[in-house]
């Protein structure tokens, strides 16, 4: 059974940084394109970032501001979120998607999730 499991949220302030991590079993990352999205309350659920082996995309919000990277040997994903702001506040969500891949940024491309980590930025 695919898992995918996110850490790393919390709450920290305007400016602060924060590293998501999201491990899988039953499931090879290094095969996968994997993304980030954030749902705020209220909002739809948007695409933050995703890595596969052809190289990296973000969202135009967070830019120059939050990485994301993989360890394969770890079967693992990151995202370094820096410079945070109050409207970065969201659940955040990993997902991965098998190939063929389809689009990067709509979350319906994606085929398995995690269970979402909080992430709170206060001003």
């Amino acid at each position: 059974q695919v898992q995918l499991v996110e850490s790393g949220g919390g709450l920290v302030q305007a400016g602060g940084s924060l590293r998501l991590s999201c491990a899988a079993s039953s499931l090879t990352f290094s095969r996968y394109r994997v993304g980030w999205f954030r749902q705020a309350p209220g909002k739809e659920r948007e695409f933050v970032a995703a890595i596969s082996w052809s190289g990296s995309n973000y969202a135009d919000s967070v830019k120059g501001r939050f990485t994301i990277s993989r360890d394969n040997a770890k079967n693992t994903v990151y995202l370094q979120m820096n410079s945070l702001k109050p409207e970065d506040t969201a659940v955040y969500y990993c997902a991965a998607d098998s190939p063929p891949w389809r689009s990067t940024t709509q979350a319906t491309a994606y085929d398995y999730w995690g269970q979402g980590t909080q992430v709170t930025v206060s001003s």
